[in-house]
């Protein structure tokens, strides 16, 4: 039995250890305001650039803004007992939040080969790692949401099927996650040793930089919660609050920063302006005279 029962109203007769601790309600606050900020100018920069494949990225800022939501409803409820429905929003969604994020990152790589037009310093064609990688994002996703689904059940049986679950969908998105950044890396280095015109105008580093710093911070949340959910409910990650807010809070807060300060808005325009005849220089020095003008537009 993963939950072991213990003084929590779910509402059913049954009693289960939804936190083996008081939740925060100054921590839970803090990440609110925190990710409510950083989602509100994500979604203020999409409507103005109209980067739409941004969108899930979008909709992980929300989950994660909503997932903290439920932690501050659960530290209202302080010293218990602990209701369900609290318990289940910041549960699932700060679980999900980050295989959204991953989408819009996979996306993004195939923007910054189009912008750099590296497309012949890629190992696979860019169309096929986008479906590759998205589809993985897509896999893993409904792998985590499954198995989230089974771990607020009452059977102890589908709680273990659940935990199974949510354990291969975190493996896969590590595994995907990985071969992502070796694809990204290889790609730097071919188009570094054999840059053609349009790569030497168009700062399609800065944007590789952002991808693996997101990378790694969604790399390195994946395997804190791997361990979480491998110790199981009563282990020390999951017994103990700082791990949550130090390896996935403060993590996706910052991958969420990053993706603010240098905005795929910028590679998006750098294509249109290429499309339309205008330069690599040209269309950068238009982006940063539209950032000096306007805040990470």
């Amino acid at each position: 039995m993963l939950f072991p029962r213990a003084a929590n109203d779910d509402g059913d007769g049954l009693d289960f250890v939804f936190y083996y601790y008081h939740p925060s309600m100054a921590a839970a606050v803090i990440f609110i305001i925190l990710f409510g900020a950083t989602t509100a100018t994500h979604f203020w920069q999409l409507l103005r650039s109209r980067t739409w494949f941004m969108i899930p990225f979008l909709i992980g800022g929300i989950f994660e803004t909503v997932g903290y939501v439920g932690r501050a409803l659960s530290a209202g409820e302080n010293p218990g007992p602990y209701t369900k429905i609290p318990y289940i929003i910041q549960s699932v969604l700060l679980l999900l939040a980050p295989a959204l994020f991953a989408a819009s990152v996979y996306m993004h790589l195939g923007r910054v080969v189009m912008m750099s037009e590296g497309d012949h310093a890629l190992f696979i064609r860019r169309t096929w790692m986008t479906k590759i990688f998205v589809g993985g994002d897509v896999l893993s996703f409904l792998m985590q949401c499954s198995g989230a689904g089974f771990l607020v059940s009452d059977d102890s049986d589908q709680i273990s099927m659940g935990k199974n679950l949510v354990l291969g969908g975190l493996g896969l998105q590590l595994l995907f996650f990985g071969f992502f950044v070796v694809t990204a890396a290889i790609f730097q280095a071919r188009l570094a040793r054999a840059p053609n015109t349009a790569s030497k105008n168009v700062p399609w580093r800065k944007h590789l930089m952002s991808l693996y710093a997101v990378s790694i911070l969604i790399l390195i949340r994946s395997i804190v919660r791997i361990v979480e959910y491998q110790q199981g409910y009563d282990g020390y990650t999951m017994t103990h609050e700082v791990f949550i807010y130090l390896f996935d809070a403060l993590l996706m807060f910052a991958a969420m920063a990053i993706m603010n300060w240098i905005h795929p808005s910028e590679v998006k325009k750098i294509i249109r302006g290429s499309r339309r005849g205008v330069t690599g220089t040209e269309a950068g020095e238009s982006v940063g005279m539209d950032a000096r003008a306007g805040m990470w537009k």
